[in-house]
């Protein structure tokens, strides 16, 4: 029996405001970057860093959530799966582009980020707990429906 997993888990940044589309099927999809930042010290004791960037799609319901709630900045939590599209450019050249395609994500902003114009209940605050002065991370879950019919990839529209 062969076994397999693909699944990729990221907490960072968003590098732009997600683009949100409606394909000719009637779904969305959105589209962003997440950047992540690696530190090490080197031999000489001197601090280190070098940052990843990663493109991130989601479909369906958590493609309006994060069309809806994310911006430039925002940090998050997102989990999903690699995947590798393939197209021939304008050029006659293959071009390959590999992201994740999200089935979860988290919003991790501190609760005061919420304001400007999102339902308490969104940023996963329930309206029955009481005000509290402390900065905690507030998580905003939200994951894709499954059993929905699959995308084809020929569906993207970037």
């Amino acid at each position: 029996m062969a076994m397999s997993l693909n699944r990729v888990q990221l907490i960072g940044n968003l590098t732009r405001d997600p683009e949100m589309k409606q394909i000719p099927g009637g779904q969305v999809v959105t589209s962003f970057g997440i950047a992540t930042n690696l530190t090490w010290k080197d031999q000489n004791g001197e601090q280190q860093s070098k940052v990843e960037f990663h493109n991130v799609t989601a479909w369906r319901k958590l493609a309006e959530i994060c069309g809806q709630y994310l911006k430039k900045g925002s940090k998050v939590f997102v989990e999903g799966r690699l995947q590798t599209r393939d197209w021939e450019g304008e050029d006659g050249v293959k071009r390959y582009r590999t992201e994740i395609v999200a089935d979860n994500m988290i919003m991790l902003d501190r609760k005061g980020d919420f304001a400007e114009g999102m339902p308490r209940e969104a940023a996963g605050i329930s309206q029955s707990e009481p005000e509290s002065s402390e900065e905690v991370p507030v998580p905003q879950e939200a994951s894709a429906s499954s059993g929905e019919d699959d995308v084809k990839i020929d569906d993207l529209p970037f």
